[in-house]
């Protein structure tokens, strides 16, 4: 079980990072401070079930949502980091699907394709609510810098193997953001997630 101070040291990074990813200057992407489609790149991506959709407008705008970044065919953080979101997903019951969605972006969309994702998804018995993504490399590539999952070490940041366990969230219609470690206790991070629960 990761410690408090362990899990704060990870949490203060995550938070710079994301902080400088998730909310750039409007007039660096030319639009007006008035909206928050300035903070996500409005990218299309394809869902686990090979459906088309616009990352903004269809998966973020208007909701509570949480991201995290993985690859199929990992045997690294990926495996118990799906495995213990899945209990997260139970523990935040039916508002899954309904006011809080879970996305799951791929760091290896070359090879992960929504056949693929399916698979995975299946083989953890995901709920509705949570759906896994992926898409051309570059819109993938994008999100991942863009939601504050990009290392600051160069050398590590291009080996995936080595990718972030962190676990990005926020109420989008407040503009509230932070994140966790994704391998804290299931609880906690339900716990973490009411923080920006704000209705």
């Amino acid at each position: 079980m990761i410690s408090r101070r362990a899990w704060l040291a990870t949490l203060s990074a995550g938070l710079a990072s994301t902080v400088a990813s998730v909310r750039p200057a409007a007039s660096a992407v030319g639009v007006p401070p008035s909206t928050n489609r300035r903070n996500f790149p409005n990218v299309t991506l394809l869902t686990h079930e090979n459906r088309h959709v616009r990352f903004y407008d269809d998966l973020v705008k208007g909701k509570i949502v949480l991201f995290n970044f993985f690859y199929t065919r990992c045997e690294g953080i990926c495996i118990p980091t799906t495995a213990n979101l899945r209990k997260v997903q139970d523990l935040l019951g039916d508002r899954v699907g309904r006011d809080m969605f879970m996305y799951s972006i791929s760091l290896k969309p070359h090879e992960d394709r929504p056949r693929d994702l399916k698979e995975y998804h299946d083989a953890y018995d995901v709920k509705p609510g949570w759906t896994f993504l992926t898409g051309s490399k570059a819109n993938c590539e994008l999100l991942r810098r863009r939601l504050g999952f990009a290392d600051v070490d160069p050398v590590r940041d291009r080996d995936v193997t080595q990718h972030s366990g962190l676990l990005v969230f926020g109420n989008e219609p407040l503009d509230s953001w932070t994140a966790c470690p994704a391998m804290a206790t299931p609880t906690e991070i339900a716990k973490a997630v009411s923080w920006v629960d704000w209705r």
